[in-house]
């Protein structure tokens, strides 16, 4: 809750991720469903083009150093100073979710399992929740309460996948849960720190609004019914957001289904290969499980 250059990172997080592991996820559950197990990260051959991965474990801690800043620089203020450094301590919680799996991937003598990594993602993910809407009230609060929403459904979905991995449909959840909030994040930055793209009838929230004898932040509307008018249609758009992503979520998952069933013939792909590979070791080790 900063601005919209905030907003537009958080967007930059989590929109690509969603999409990579949605269209993984999809790929090998539908190669062979039986033997269906999520993954933590979706790892492709060679190493270079993992390369978003390292570029989250050099990013996030920068993210966060820059949060701590913004929260000294709120030091006279109580309520964002708390804020501001939640805030950073949950972007620093995500840094060791990723070198976590990184480890888990690169480390072999490392003593943590995948179950563990989920829960620990879900804990990370219920961090969020507890500081999205610290601070704000009106429309904002509505706003970021629905962020929130958001955001358990991903708590819920790595807890789940931590007892039963092999559910896709949890992993489905979690992949269009974080697309979701990807968008919305770029959509609040949008409606809330824009006057081009604002609510008519108010004012965008600026640093100014940040001042010590204001207690809750809100967008500035001129008349009660543009507040409300405002709540509206921010609901009315989170309609329409979770309608495109569950439309884009089948539409991916329908075109890997069609692509998989021409792969009899030459069309296939780098990614169906990654997947297919790791399908096949999937089979192997049951196989050797059965034995």
């Amino acid at each position: 809750m900063a601005s919209l250059a905030t907003n537009f990172c958080g967007f930059i997080f989590f929109f690509p991720i969603g999409l990579h592991r949605l269209l993984s996820s999809s790929s090998l559950y539908l190669h062979n469903p039986s033997h269906f197990r999520s993954k933590l990260w979706y790892l492709s051959d060679p190493n270079w083009k993992n390369l978003d991965l390292y570029l989250l474990l050099i990013a996030l801690p920068i993210a966060s150093f820059s949060e701590f800043f913004i929260f000294l620089s709120f030091s006279n203020h109580p309520t964002f100073r708390f804020s501001f450094f939640q805030q950073s301590f949950t972007l620093l919680a995500f840094w060791v979710l990723i070198i976590l799996i990184i480890g888990l991937e690169y480390v072999n003598s490392l003593h943590v399992s995948d179950s563990f990594v989920y829960v620990f993602g879900g804990v990370v993910f219920l961090m969020e929740y507890d500081v999205m809407d610290k601070g704000v009230s009106g429309v904002a609060d509505v706003v970021y309460g629905l962020l929130g929403g958001l955001t358990l459904v991903c708590a819920s979905a790595c807890f789940y996948l931590s007892v039963k991995p092999n559910a896709f449909f949890a992993e489905f959840f979690l992949c269009c849960g974080m697309v979701f909030k990807g968008t919305w994040f770029l959509q609040i930055g949008f409606s809330l720190y824009t006057d081009l793209f604002g609510l008519k009838g108010c004012k965008k929230i600026s640093v100014l609004s940040l001042s010590p004898r204001i207690e809750n932040v809100d967008v500035l509307c001129d008349l009660d019914e543009d507040s409300l008018r405002g709540i509206a249609m921010m609901e009315l758009l989170f309609i329409l957001h979770a309608i495109v992503v569950l439309i884009l979520g089948l539409g991916f998952f329908g075109l890997v289904s069609w692509g998989g069933n021409l792969r009899g013939g030459d069309v296939k792909g780098p990614l169906l290969a990654d997947l297919e590979s790791t399908s096949m070791r999937l089979c192997d080790a049951s196989e050797i499980e059965m034995g």
